[in-house]
């Protein structure tokens, strides 16, 4: 055989950097989508968000214009090859301290006061004002770093023991005693190693008398008999009255069965919708939240130093810069898409409430706009409408 050349003609799909880029774009929330934004802005000098906008005319399915705007844009980038033509703005009960109640200053001052340490730091402070040998102050160290955010310890002595360098030997009775020690810090119960102690660990602290006799008694054997309610079984058990089993279930839930909570970072979330839905004219119709689109636009210095210097590193930033507000500006089409069919879909729901929502599946939409099922799932995975 003869060697040669055969030329031969396929068709095949590429997943082009421009189309990942869009995919990846499309399955952001909006948070992840402000980070990866924030990227693209630290590392690309031509790509700059557009502070200053005028609201009309600037998101999609706007209407209106912003013309001045436009004439700018125009005007920064005329007889400019490298110009940007995308540089439009993409733009339960509550408990009691166990240690006595406080009034509400006392409660102010102790809710900033442990807003500002962490439960590890609250310990360890208490720790270096205990006179403790080195290696009991270190016992102690190391069972405040097991707890956790509750501040119950959660692994047994024994497994702390094994878990700790062998040329130590470390005996669980030396981490009982550090674990004495710390069962005595603030706030009382901390170190407890099931509900049930943490909650004898407060009891124990309070003065003694009659109430308090009985409470340690239900919490110690008859604890499951209280959280079921069960006072008939109560009184039989214990041979109390009804107002002395009522003093003692009082005070029992006056304790605090997560005593590192208080100190745990708590930082409420909140949820920016991507599309906000409101009825005009007798119509639902679906906008995209301003605050949730973000403006971007190629900065015209660099834009207009690249019509000058041919063959510039920066026009692949350029590039870049236009492929992101491009795809930008796609995902939020894309998004106001699906929205408005879902909510056409479920108009009934928006007017009378759960009991007239239907059934919708990812197929329903995707043949109604013409897109694939996995393109549905990515605009309607973490996106929010209000």
């Amino acid at each position: 055989m003869k060697p040669s050349l055969q030329l031969k003609l396929t068709q095949h799909l590429a997943l082009t950097p421009q189309l990942q880029l869009s995919i990846r774009l499309l399955q952001l929330s909006t948070l992840e989508l402000e980070q990866e934004l924030e990227n693209y802005l630290r590392d690309n000098p031509l790509l700059e968000r557009q502070e200053e906008y005028a609201q009309s005319g600037s998101l999609p399915g706007s209407d209106g214009r912003d013309e001045g705007a436009d004439r700018e844009t125009a005007e920064d980038h005329s007889e400019q090859p490298y110009a940007d033509d995308d540089s439009w703005p993409v733009e339960e009960a509550s408990y009691l301290a166990s240690s006595g109640s406080f009034d509400d200053e006392d409660n102010d001052y102790q809710d900033v006061q442990a807003a500002t340490i962490s439960l590890r730091e609250h310990l360890l402070w208490q720790l270096g004002l205990m006179n403790l040998s080195e290696r009991d102050r270190a016992l102690v160290r190391c069972l405040v770093d097991a707890l956790d955010e509750d501040g119950y310890l959660t692994q047994s002595l024994e497994e702390l023991a094994e878990t700790m360098p062998a040329e130590l030997a470390i005996e669980p009775e030396e981490l009982q005693a550090a674990l004495n020690h710390l069962q005595h810090f603030d706030p009382t119960g901390v170190g407890a190693r099931s509900a049930q102690e943490c909650l004898l660990l407060q009891l124990q602290v309070l003065p003694a008398d009659r109430t308090r006799t009985l409470a340690m008694e239900i919490v110690s054997q008859f604890l499951e008999l209280l959280a079921s309610h069960d006072f008939v079984k109560l009184k039989k058990q214990t041979g109390c009255d009804d107002e002395a089993l009522r003093a003692a279930h009082l005070l029992i839930c006056s304790l605090n069965p997560r005593p590192g909570a208080q100190y745990a970072a708590s930082d409420t979330r909140y949820v920016t919708p991507d599309v906000v839905v409101r009825k005009l004219r007798g119509q639902w119709s679906v906008s995209v939240n301003a605050e949730a689109f973000p403006r971007l636009r190629i900065n015209s210095l660099y834009a207009h130093i690249l019509s000058r210097q041919r063959g510039s590193g920066l026009a692949v930033h350029l590039q870049e810069a236009r492929w992101l507000i491009r795809n930008v500006q796609q995902r939020f089409d894309t998004i106001l898409r699906v929205a408005q069919a879902i909510v056409d879909r479920q108009r009934q729901f928006f007017d009378h409430g759960e009991v007239a929502m239907r059934p919708l599946v990812l197929r329903e939409i995707a043949d109604l706009l013409g897109l694939h099922e996995s393109t549905i799932s990515r605009v309607t995975t973490q996106k929010y409408m209000a």
